[in-house]
């Protein structure tokens, strides 16, 4: 199975001029702790939840003025709608996200989320799935958490 028969089109975005008050209430109504940042369609980071808190709110910014691009992960890592859903888990498992922005030539086509993965695999191929995304790595660099 492909990212793009499981993928979720259309999904919510932020530009980078948003402020993070306005991210922050749109992860709220769609009920989601990341949100892609897009420019014109084109994907140009992500922010999420932990970005706002850590790089605004607890840094004594005002989220009502802090435009998200000073708090967003630019250059996220993303994958491509061709790809087959078991390297999707693999990615995820790698690098610890649970949602990867699906691009094609730049442009946002959707996101993929580990429960849409979570779906296709057995119980015991879910939970480990699931377990390797939430391990913490161990002598690797840090990457934005999706």
């Amino acid at each position: 199975m492909k990212v793009r028969d499981l993928m979720t089109s259309n999904p919510a975005t932020v530009g980078p001029d948003d402020v993070c008050a306005r991210a922050a209430t749109l992860m709220r109504e769609e009920d989601c702790g990341s949100l892609p940042v897009t420019k014109d369609a084109r994907l140009v980071g992500i922010v999420t939840d932990r970005d706002i808190v850590i790089r605004a709110v607890a840094a004594g910014r005002d989220p009502k003025t802090t435009p998200v691009s000073e708090v967003m992960s630019a250059d996220p890592i993303t994958i491509a709608p061709d790809t087959n859903a078991d390297e999707a888990a693999k990615m995820m498992a790698e690098f610890q996200v649970r949602r990867l922005p699906v691009v094609e030539d730049g442009r946002l086509l959707g996101i993929v989320v580990t429960a849409q993965l979570a779906r296709r695999e057995s119980k015991g191929e879910m939970g480990e799935t699931i377990k390797e995304i939430s391990e913490p790595a161990s002598g690797r660099a840090s990457h934005a958490r999706g």
